[in-house]
């Protein structure tokens, strides 16, 4: 029987946290790529390792599953952009390295470095893992030297995610209630919404009545044609000044920029995280899962009066912000693509998108959090999607610069046979011939790129 080492017990913890691809930065080490390789999960090489941690990025932040990438800390700044992108975007990431001198640099970006022992590899990967996806998810970095790595080990069925999150207190739910007593509630939605909350959110917006507001993270969680869904939070937004009570379900406080809500707001929270010290003063807040915590909400809901919104005013808000949507650059080429594509369209972007872009369900629209990304952003995070679902058409918005940026990632792309489109916005050509161009590529098993001029 072969003798298991802690580079396998290593492998074994991240197939446990549920990852099935490693992506490898050049000069990944060989005792980590060899025990993944064991293990029988998927790698990739990729173009450098700014790429691989945001595909890791993208993998975590799609899927319930932490990303995972083999490297070294040869070169610190080189992994910083894709790591403060996983840290930014709260993006469960597990990165897998030798030890370094260097490894303190890295404190700001990772919620953790740990040292792997052998005798304590099962416990320190599942404790990675648990770390990287409990909330706020973050990236997690795990040193092995070699000579750990091939030491024997002995496997620990420890878990590698995190338990459920215990139900909610009475005292909180009562507390929320009570709030919900308000006339004119507002709804932001935030990056903690995923698939299983959106038709619990739906359904409480619409007995409230409440309008809903998204952060660009929490974009989808009631699709965006729906009536009640009035566009994105900005701090000049109308419906701002009109609420009394402004309830975030699933934001994180980073997504929340100084001044974005009224210093006058009342606010309350449902979230899966603890609200930080410093975030916005919240006159209740419960942590818990979301779907659990607006059913036990629903009495509450049920005993309070309708909502005292007008809504022809609330119509005559939407129509006026998709209307304004499509006067921004690019606009027209954004709406002709959503239109073409169907619904469960990924599109990641590193230019602006606005409401042209309609997303129907959560996470489908992948942005960097605050605009701040590694050049190449859109391709590198479209190649990362369409691995992660192959079933699913992914759309990547760029520019010239980012088009150039994403060179490796297209080659990828190419290599990989993935049939990713990469529409490059810039000043505004034929529609009809980028119609027709748009319309060859989506029927092409390969990556395509279209510009604004075709």
């Amino acid at each position: 029987m072969p003798r298991t080492t802690a580079a396998d017990v290593l492998a074994d913890g991240v197939h446990r946290a549920g990852a099935a691809r490693v992506f490898l930065a050049p000069g990944a080490p060989a005792f980590l790529r060899d025990a993944v390789a064991r293990r029988g999960l998927a790698t990739l090489d990729a173009p450098d390792v700014t790429d691989a941690c945001v595909m890791a990025a993208v993998t975590g932040e799609l899927g319930d599953v932490p990303g995972v990438v083999l490297a070294t800390l040869d070169d610190v700044a080189a992994l910083s952009p894709g790591l403060t992108l996983a840290a930014r975007d709260r993006a469960p990431l597990l990165l897998l390295t030798p030890p370094h001198a260097d490894v303190a640099l890295l404190a700001p970006i990772v919620k953790a470095s740990l040292i792997v022992e052998p005798a304590s590899a099962g416990h320190w990967i599942a404790h990675a893992a648990n770390l990287a996806m409990t909330g706020p998810r973050g990236p997690v970095h795990v040193a092995c030297a070699a000579s750990v790595a091939g030491a024997a080990a002995l496997p620990v069925a420890t878990a590698c995610r995190p338990a459920p999150l215990p139900p909610p207190a009475g005292a909180g739910l009562d507390a929320l209630g009570a709030r919900l007593s308000a006339t004119r509630p507002l709804i932001v939605t935030g990056l903690e919404c995923g698939g299983d909350d959106a038709r619990w959110v739906r359904a409480f917006a619409e007995s409230l009545p409440a309008p809903v507001l998204a952060t660009p993270k929490g974009r989808g969680t009631l699709a965006e044609p729906h009536p009640l869904a009035l566009g994105l939070l900005d701090g000049s937004h109308p419906l701002l000044v009109a609420t009394d009570l402004v309830l975030l379900i699933g934001v994180d406080a980073s997504e929340l920029p100084p001044g974005v809500l009224p210093a006058t707001a009342r606010v309350a929270r449902i979230g899966r995280a603890p609200w930080p010290e410093g975030g916005p003063t919240l006159s209740a807040d419960i942590v818990g899962e979301i779907t659990l915590v607006i059913e036990e909400l629903a009495p509450h809901v049920k005993a309070r009066p309708s909502a005292d919104w007008d809504v022809a005013a609330l119509d005559r808000l939407k129509r006026a912000a998709v209307a304004e949507a499509l006067t921004a650059p690019g606009a027209r080429l954004v709406r002709i693509v959503r239109e073409a594509t169907p619904a469960g369209t990924i599109a990641t972007a590193d230019v602006p998108l606005g409401l042209a872009w309609q997303a129907v369900a959560p996470r489908e629209t992948l942005t960097p959090l605050g605009g701040h990304a590694p050049p190449g952003y859109a391709i590198v995070a479209a190649v990362a999607a369409q691995l992660a679902d192959a079933d699913r058409r992914v759309v990547a918005f760029t520019s010239p610069l980012g088009l150039a940026a994403g060179a490796g990632a297209v080659a990828l792309a190419t290599d990989r046979a993935l049939p990713i489109v990469i529409v490059v916005l810039g000043p505004e050509g034929d529609e009809q011939a980028f119609t027709r161009a748009l319309a060859r590529g989506l029927a092409l098993a390969r990556p395509v790129v279209i510009g604004a001029g075709d």
